[in-house]
Formats: C-alpha cells, sequence, structure tokens
C-alpha cells in the first residue's frame, strides 16, 4: 500500500495515522494518534513485507514480542507499545513518538567535543548491552543483535531529568525481515555499517554489532566514515570492509590513544579480533572519561589509579550497601532519632549515610550526617529540597539528593544511593514512599557519639508514588555495574547543581 493510500487512515480502529515521517529499506514510520487513549501521540512502523504464511505471522508476533519485552528492560531501547497486522498482511509496530536528533543530524556538520561523545556512547552502549545481554520469553533466554547499527537508528531526546537521553531503534527488525527473504535476497543492512561475516550472510553473534558500533563511534567523533569505496555498490563496499584499513585519526584530534585503539578494534575484519563483549567497551569508556573531562591526555598511565579513588569516593563516602536496620523501643520519633549513637563501623567524617529506624508504630527513614559542630544550627535553620534521580540500566539505582541551603552559608548537599538489587535499598525507598518523610540526624566530629540535633523532610505525594513504581521497576531490571549507573547519576547530579541552587536562591529571595 502505497503512502498517500494510508494517510489518515484509522488502524486497527485505533491508530489515526496523521502524516508521513521515515521511510527506508525496511518500512515506512507514520506519526499517528492513539484515539483509545484521547490522541496521544505515538509512531507506527509499517515492515516492507508481508506476512504470506502462517509461519512468517509466527515469527514477527515472537519478534515483536520480543522487542517490546525488550523495551520496557531498558530506557535506550524504544519501547514497543503494540504490534499487528493490517488488512493487506503488513506487520506494523506500535512505538513511543520520539522528539529528538538522531546522532547522523547531530554530527551532520560537525562531530562530537570528547565529553558529549563520552555521555551518548555511553549510554549507547547501554542499550546494545542490554539486548545482547537477553531476555527470558518462554523459559528460553534470548540474546538480541541489532543488525542495523547506524547514526540514524540512535535518537537523542531531552529528559526533564537525565538530559540528553539516547534510543535505540528497530531491534530485530532486520532479522525479521531477512527471515521472509528467499535466499538471493537474503541481504539486509545498511552497507556501510556492516561487518564483513554480514555481507557474507554468514550466521551473526553480537561481534558484528560491534563492528557496527566502531564504524558509528568513529564517525561521532571525526564526522567521517572510516571506510570509503570507490562506488557505493555492494561489490565496493564488500571490498572495503573485508581488506581495506580505516583512515587513521587526524592527529589534530588529540584523542586519548587508547580510545583510537578501541575504535580501531571494532573495527578489526576478524570477529576474534575485536572487543568480545559491549562490557569491554564500556569498562574502557569509563576508565577514559575522567580523564578527558580533567583534560589530563598526558596522563593516561594513570587511569586505573583515578578510577580506583572514584570508586574508592562513592564506595566510602556515600554507598548505600551498607543499610541496616536499627531496633530501638522507645514511642517517640524524635526521641528516637536524639538517642542515636553514631556506628563504630563508621568513619568520623563528613559523611552522609541512610537507615530506616524501626519504631513502636512502625519503620521510618533517616539520613545520619556528620558535620562541624558550628555548622549544625546553620544546617537545622536551613530550607530543606530534595529530589530523585532513577537509572534503571544498566544496574537499577536511585540517586537520593538532598540540598539544605542557607542564604549566607549556602548550601550543604547530602546525596546518596539506592540500590534497588540490594534489600536494603528497595526498603528505604518502599519506607520513604509510604510515609512521605525522613528525619535528618546530625552528629558533630567534635562532640560525642550522641546524636545532637534533627530535623524532618517532606516528599511530596507524587514522587512517593513514583518511588514505589521504581521499586517495582527494578524486580524485572537487569543487574549490571552498580558503580557505572552511580557514576552516570553523580554526573547528572553535577549538572543539575546549578538549576536546583537557582531555583532555591529565587524561592529565597521571594520570601524576604
Amino acid at each position: 500500500m502505497s503512502a498517500e493510500s494510508r494517510h489518515r487512515r484509522l488502524l486497527a480502529n485505533r491508530y489515526q495515522l496523521v502524516e508521513l515521517i521515515g521511510s527506508g529499506a525496511m518500512g515506512q514510520v507514520y506519526r499517528a494518534e492513539d484515539k483509545l487513549l484521547g490522541g496521544v501521540t505515538v509512531a507506527v512502523k509499517f515492515l516492507s513485507q508481508t506476512l504470506l504464511n502462517k509461519k512468517m505471522r509466527e515469527r514477527f508476533e515472537r519478534e515483536a514480542t520480543i522487542s517490546a519485552l525488550l523495551g520496557e528492560k531498558s530506557i535506550h531501547i524504544v519501547k514497543v507499545r503494540d504490534y499487528g497486522v493490517d488488512e493487506k498482511e503488513v506487520p506494523f509496530y506500535v512505538m513511543e513518538f520520539l522528539q529528538g536528533e538522531s546522532i547522523g543530524e547531530i554530527i551532520k556538520y560537525h562531530p562530537l567535543p570528547l565529553p558529549r561523545f563520552f555521555n551518548l556512547t555511553r549510554q549507547i552502549c547501554f542499550g546494545i548491552e542490554c539486548a545482547h545481554k537477553g531476555i527470558i520469553f518462554q523459559g528460553e533466554m534470548c540474546p538480541i543483535i541489532h543488525r542495523d547499527i547506524k547514526p540514524s537508528n540512535i535518537i537523542v531526546i531531552q529528559d526533564s531529568g537525565l538530559g540528553e537521553l539516547v534510543k535505540i531503534l528497530d531491534f530485530g527488525i532486520a532479522k525479521l525481515i531477512q527471515s521472509g527473504e528467499s535466499q538471493t535476497q537474503s541481504f539486509m543492512g545498511t552497507l556501510a555499517y556492516c561487518s564483513p561475516e554480514q555481507m557474507e550472510g554468514k550466521e551473526l553473534d553480537h561481534r558484528s554489532d560491534i563492528y557496527s558500533f566502531g564504524i558509528v563511534m568513529y564517525e561521532m567523533i571525526t564526522g567521517k566514515t572510516p571506510l570509503f569505496p570507490d562506488n557505493s555498490s555492494f561489490g565496493g563496499w564488500y571490498e572495503v570492509h573485508h581488506y581495506a584499513e580505516p583512515r587513521p585519526f587526524n592527529p589534530s584530534l588529540q584523542l586519548p590513544p587508547e580510545l583510537e585503539q578501541l575504535i580501531l578494534r571494532c573495527l578489526a575484519k576478524a570477529p576474534s579480533d575485536r572487543p568480545q563483549s559491549v562490557t569491554d567497551i564500556l569498562q574502557l569508556l569509563e576508565r577514559l572519561e575522567p580523564l578527558v573531562k580533567n583534560n589530563q591526555p598526558n596522563k593516561l598511565h594513570r587511569i586505573g589509579e583515578i578510577v580506583q579513588k572514584i570508586d574508592d569516593y562513592t564506595t566510602k563516602t556515600k554507598t548505600l550497601d551498607d543499610l541496616d536496620q536499627t531496633s530501638v523501643a522507645v514511642p517517640s520519633t524524635k526521641d528516637i532519632c536524639l538517642k542515636s549513637i553514631w556506628p563504630e563501623d563508621k568513619p568520623r567524617q563528613k559523611i552522609v549515610f541512610p537507615r530506616c529506624i524501626k519504631a513502636a508504630d512502625g519503620v521510618f527513614a533517616s539520613l545520619w550526617v556528620m558535620l562541624d559542630r558550628e555548622d549544625i544550627p546553620v544546617r537545622v535553620a536551613s530550607v530543606r529540597y530534595n529530589q530523585f534521580l532513577f537509572l534503571p540500566t544498566p544496574h537499577p539505582m536511585i540517586l537520593w539528593i538532598t540540598v539544605l541551603y542557607h542564604r549566607q552559608q549556602g548550601p550543604r548537599w547530602l546525596p546518596c544511593y539506592l540500590d534497588l538489587k540490594t534489600p536494603q535499598g528497595q526498603k528505604m525507598t518502599k519506607t520513604l514512599g509510604e510515609t512521605g518523610q525522613y528525619w535528618i540526624l546530625f552528629f558533630s566530629l567534635e562532640g560525642g557519639h550522641i546524636c545532637e540535633n534533627v530535623i524532618t523532610a517532606n516528599i511530596p505525594p507524587n514522587q512517593c508514588q513514583i518511588l514505589q513504581q521504581w521499586v517495582r521497576d527494578s524486580q524485572l531490571a537487569p543487574v549490571g555495574s552498580p558503580q557505572i549507573s552511580k557514576r552516570t547519576l553523580k554526573r547528572k547530579l553535577d549538572e543539575l547543581k546549578p538549576k536546583i541552587l537557582a531555583k532555591l536562591a529565587s524561592e529565597l529571595a521571594q520570601d524576604t
């Protein structure tokens, strides 16, 4: 069916097609309105083939279901909301509608600066890694290979909480379309981004995606493709993917040598010579990024040392893996707090950590803070602000942000992490969501071990509901690297700090 005949058509008695917004070898994409949900905007993709028999229909339903499950597992993969087959036996997906730019559009005129390259590349890794690890479908682990990783299939949108957010499109669609073609027409993919083994029609594994991803990384950082054929035919691309060496990086880019080597390893002709997993790529990127941010290209030999310091800082001062529950048989919550004793296993330093405390009327959440004694009255009198950030992948983690802001003395930041794959993290998050409040206990560096003062902080009702939803969502989330999630959230906090401070300063100014 032509694009014109589909225009303004009501699909499945639910989706009103509005306009054609994209087309390619694998199908056509329309902006549509979901009439069942009051006109919510969605994207509908019609695949470029009809389902001619029962086997093809079953395969489509399987692949569509797997794609939908995958989108629920990672925020970096587009969500598939529905699927079906129209009256012409043409299969379609209904997806979330993304308002953003593709990587291809972003780098059309200028390559990415290194900090933005690292931010976006890390998120692409999260999405691909999640797919390669697979999902359980009908009792079977199903790893998913994309088969068409390219800049136009990677969209960057603006998220109110996380800033730039990467979404990867079209997982599993290349395989689905290929399965319905004859052997003489079986090749599917984008020639400029195909691995050598993909062009040969071989059975693919996740390392084929790594080759394609290497080309995308090269292009993101240079603005050019690493390989360029004499002509754009299948034979021309076959030749360069199999035999041509990638163009060297321009020295003026001043890239870390390890980053150049990583990208070139991804472009190795033999799968065995490439990084063997996206996790390997992600780990090296995480080690390189702090150096690039600090403009220290001459200190690359200290990568391991610097990353270790970052990990130690995060673990020692702010981790919630050691959340525990203190049982105190005292009727008043405030009395319980004021009688609390600084734990022996915590250093006497300016740190913050959370605890769930059991009282006669239930469990309540608390933050324990050690400060200079003279700073405690200032913070007790400060304006209180809190915010929560959630990152479901690669490991479900919440950054619980508390700020005590004083007009003269400025802010005191009290950030903590809640690991939603630990019983302690789940318990704390659930308690915060159910009670809508937490207590802040102050201990002094110069004093004894007893709490010196205590205040409360309230959580908005809508945030309480969101916290409880995050606990439920984390049950299905994969177990990944907690440290990667923590560092990602810490970077987001660093970006948010100026906005939070401006908001608090403005509110105080209005009150005067």
